[in-house]
């Protein structure tokens, strides 16, 4: 089956089963095309539960299909690969919150979204990275527990000096291969250019940027700026959705290297073997689902 009849017949079937088809801005090109709404993890989620689909297909990782599905308990939520993991989300777990907690008890903690569910049932709210920094803000008391990105976590302290932020070990292994040479070998071939970067990003990458941004934040900057070319430093997919929505700008990527396998696992195919078979879905425990949706609307109601 070429790409055509594939997509004809994911059409069809998303149709039949009253399914939306999300896609995150880092998934592979014909699976962004494919998709009916692409964007930031929690941005999906959202945007999903507002609608009147019975299905969600969430390409992207597991840590943002279980927010759809704490965020829309009424509808299926399928995830097409689960081997799409997040090496960040899994280098904390509930029972390493719960220690942090009695280690620090007077401290909130604040998780990233990219947390397993069951660690956002532990936290007090939760924050991206393009809310992080007013999320800590919003907090009473000057000791905080940051959950698990280290670098986000230090971007955000540097925004956030009446608090003293407490961090976890964690990173993402995807950003951290973009290193600052890469920032300045193009820099000194594009002196004109901006640079945009995660904050997932090392710390001496993001003092490089004219920016640290989210996904998201990143295609806004891009959309607003006069700048005709940018510097990239995320994962690579990001680009198809810059370039789409910028033809006449140009967009490099810092490092070419900066390409999460976890991401590219979901393809054309698990997209329509999952709507065929209805499955792999993602279910949560009632009780866990509880917790971290408080965690998440405390987030939503600081930042909405």
């Amino acid at each position: 089956m070429n790409n055509t009849e594939l997509i004809n017949r994911i059409n069809e079937l998303k149709n039949k089963r009253n399914a939306i088809i999300l896609a995150h801005n880092y998934q592979n090109v014909e699976v962004q095309d494919i998709a009916d709404i692409t964007g930031d993890s929690l941005e999906l989620s959202r945007k999903a539960s507002q609608t009147k689909a019975d299905v969600i297909v969430f390409c992207g990782v597991s840590f943002m299909a279980e927010t759809a599905a704490i965020l829309s308990p009424e509808k299926k939520v399928l995830l097409p690969d689960t081997n799409a993991g997040c090496p960040l989300a899994n280098m904390i777990n509930a029972e390493d919150v719960i220690a942090l907690r009695k280690k620090y008890p007077n401290a909130p903690v604040v998780s990233y979204v990219n947390t397993s569910a069951a660690v956002k049932a532990e936290t007090d709210i939760a924050c991206t990275s393009a809310n992080a920094i007013k999320v800590v803000g919003s907090l009473k008391g000057k000791e905080i527990i940051f959950i698990p990105d280290k670098y986000l976590g230090t971007y955000v302290q540097s925004k956030t000096p009446d608090k003293k932020l407490i961090l976890w070990e964690g990173y993402c292994p995807t950003h951290l291969k973009i290193l600052p040479e890469h920032i300045l070998e193009l820099k000194n071939k594009y002196p004109d250019a901006k640079v945009i970067v995660h904050p997932e990003c090392r710390t001496e990458v993001a003092n490089l940027a004219d920016a640290a941004l989210s996904t998201s934040g990143m295609i806004k900057y891009a959309k607003e700026s006069n700048a005709k070319t940018f510097i990239v430093g995320t994962e690579i997919g990001l680009l198809h959705k810059l370039k789409k929505e910028n033809p006449e700008k140009t967009f490099l990527p810092a490092s070419n290297l900066a390409v999460c396998p976890n991401m590219k696992l979901i393809t054309l195919e698990k997209i329509l073997w999952s709507l065929e078979e209805m499955k792999p879905e993602v279910l949560i425990p009632k009780d866990i689902r509880e917790k971290a949706l408080n965690s998440v609307n405390r987030m939503i109601e600081i930042v909405a």
